[in-house]
């Protein structure tokens, strides 16, 4: 993605920076709950993200072959492909894609083990729409600047990283 340098007076306050004003970041959320994919879809469409979803780590798996995403969301207790069987098959694939993973007991020992294995970020469940939407701005965010590009501008106030959200790095 190449960065485009736009004067701020031609483009609405809340548009990504680095994009055309159309083209909001790609996020796939993968969730077996229908209920949790829902909602989650439903928050980070609301705060300007296309987003996508996928019922199971298979599916999830899929949609990485036919599309280009900026971050992926993913439950890891989930059938046929597991979350951290989904980011084994990114890293195997050397996909660079960032990860945050959403679930209720995160399978630390397995993360500790493998050091390609651990993602951007875990967000213990139960948790807030705040604290999702703050985890996936920082990932955006370190992720861009790792590509030496600006995230998005934010168009809600983010508070700092909460208890239940882990960063690995």
């Amino acid at each position: 993605m190449t960065t485009k340098s736009v004067s701020p007076s031609n483009e609405p306050a809340n548009a990504p920076v680095g994009r055309e004003p159309n083209s909001p970041q790609r996020i796939l959320v993968v969730e077996d709950d229908a209920a949790i994919r829902r909602l989650n879809t439903e928050i980070l469409k609301g705060s300007g993200y296309q987003v996508e979803a996928a019922e199971d780590g298979a599916a999830a798996w899929d949609a990485l072959q036919l599309n280009d995403y900026d971050l992926v969301v993913t439950d890891n207790d989930m059938p046929k492909v597991t979350g951290v069987e989904l980011i084994q098959k990114l890293r195997t694939a050397r996909m660079s894609l960032p990860v945050i993973m959403a679930t209720g007991v995160p399978p630390e020992e397995i993360f500790t083990c493998h050091g390609m294995l651990p993602p951007a970020m875990t967000l213990l469940k139960p948790y807030t729409f705040q604290e999702l939407l703050t985890a996936v701005k920082n990932v955006l965010r370190a992720a861009s600047d790792t590509l030496g590009e600006i995230g998005p501008a934010a168009t809600w106030q983010a508070p700092p990283v909460a208890d239940g959200v882990r960063l690995w790095r």
